[in-house]
């Protein structure tokens, strides 16, 4: 994944160490949560704390980013904070009020869209804009490599040393990119100046109209609304399968750890989806893989769902085959129709959304996946297979698409 541009090789380094932490923290934390808990809903109740805040922290996080003349110094912070809440959450799992552990996770998934959304907004600064489609896949393949490697260091480690330590090495490697992202080059210029509305407002407006401005361009805009919708329904349709994965590896392999490094297939797959986009980053029409993706995911989660081993395998192949390519064509509708000025918005939202899809998604599975697992899978397919209706209903606004008498 090296490129020839110093900026574009510090970004790509330091992306993937964040995103390598980032994948195994949730694997790390749900195994943990397990092992110290003994209750899937206790686990998972963890996993989706850690996750669920982040539509919170998305906007504010990307309006901070877009005010900043120096955002690479402010995401380095926020990488470190990351990492240190995440040891914090470990520290209390199992040594005191459920409460406590909870809500450090909650404070902690407020940053968690700076290792997604809030990096990748830094991306056109890194490279010429001629590169930007081939550097688009390239960053797509850190998620891609990162997923294959976070899961199989989580399963890995807490096999070997136990679920805790899992959670230790993924916050370790979070906090080792944050050099990387304080070394990204400055904002051209004067930093962009609020807009809200019509008009432009001074750089003294207040924070809270500048978080909206972010919202507002991804539900008036009816690519960056049905990339956003399409991406959510997927990620909670994920979130049930990775709450799902440990539970079904145990029965399949005796192993919850199996489980868990099974969606290292899935990230397999979708790396090498994304290394034939990056030699051929215009062979493909992202506004049709934005539908098409999560029509695969939903028959991919429902042959997972007949529960034999080998069923089991090929369908997390193919969703991670439909994955990879989803969020190349995600990046290239955002970076192509984000305003400038609230571009680290636009991510941060969009990555906060996606992440709170997947904790909501994990959270129903929880229950669901104590007694039926393979019934939780069915469900997951289900919710993938709506974004490709919902794809085609969005108009600008967020709302359905008037009917027309013209193609």
């Amino acid at each position: 994944m090296a490129d020839r541009h110093p900026s574009s090789r510090s970004y790509l380094v330091g992306a993937l160490l964040a995103r390598t932490g980032d994948e195994m923290a949730g694997p790390a934390l749900l195994l943990a949560g397990l092992a110290l808990t003994g209750s899937a809903t206790g686990a998972t109740s963890l996993l989706a704390a850690v996750t669920v805040s982040a539509a919170i922290g998305g906007p504010v996080l990307g309006a901070l980013l877009d005010r900043s003349p120096r955002p690479g110094r402010l995401l380095a912070g926020a990488l470190v904070l990351y990492a240190t809440g995440l040891a914090v959450a470990l520290g209390t799992l199992g040594r005191g009020p459920v409460a406590v552990t909870l809500l450090v996770a909650v404070v902690t998934g407020l940053l968690g869209p700076a290792l997604s959304g809030g990096w990748t907004a830094q991306l056109p600064r890194t490279v010429p804009a001629g590169r930007l489609p081939r550097a688009n896949a390239l960053d797509a393949m850190t998620f891609g490599a990162a997923g294959l490697a976070g899961p199989a260091l989580a399963g890995g480690a807490a096999e070997a040393l136990g679920a805790p330590t899992a959670v230790v090495v993924s916050a370790v490697l979070i906090a080792a990119a944050a050099p990387a992202a304080w070394r990204l080059p400055p904002v051209s210029g004067p930093a962009p100046a609020p807009v809200s509305g019509p008009t432009a407002k001074s750089r003294a407006a207040p924070l809270t109209g500048f978080v909206t401005s972010g919202v507002r361009a991804i539900a008036g805009s009816r690519p960056l609304a049905r990339a956003t919708l399409t991406s959510v329904l997927s990620c909670s349709a994920q979130g049930m399968m990775t709450v799902c994965l440990p539970l079904l590896g145990e029965r399949a392999a005796g192993g919850a750890g199996f489980g868990a490094a099974l969606l290292s297939c899935a990230a397999l797959s979708a790396l090498l989806a994304n290394a034939a986009l990056a030699r051929h980053p215009h062979a493909v029409a992202f506004d049709t893989v934005l539908w098409a993706a999560p029509l695969l995911q939903a028959a991919a989660l429902a042959l997972a769902a007949t529960g034999g081993p080998v069923a089991l395998v090929v369908a997390v192949a193919v969703v991670g085959l439909a994955e990879g390519p989803q969020l190349t064509a995600l990046f290239a509708v955002r970076h192509r129709e984000a305003p400038e000025r609230l571009r680290a918005q636009v991510f941060t939202t969009g990555a906060s959304l996606k992440i709170t899809g997947f904790a909501v998604g994990a959270a129903v599975a929880g229950p669901l996946a104590d007694r039926f697992p393979s019934g939780a899978l069915l469900v997951a397919a289900g919710i993938a297979a709506l974004a490709v209706p919902a794809c085609f209903a969005v108009r600008p606004g967020g709302g359905p698409t008037r009917p027309t008498t013209h193609a």
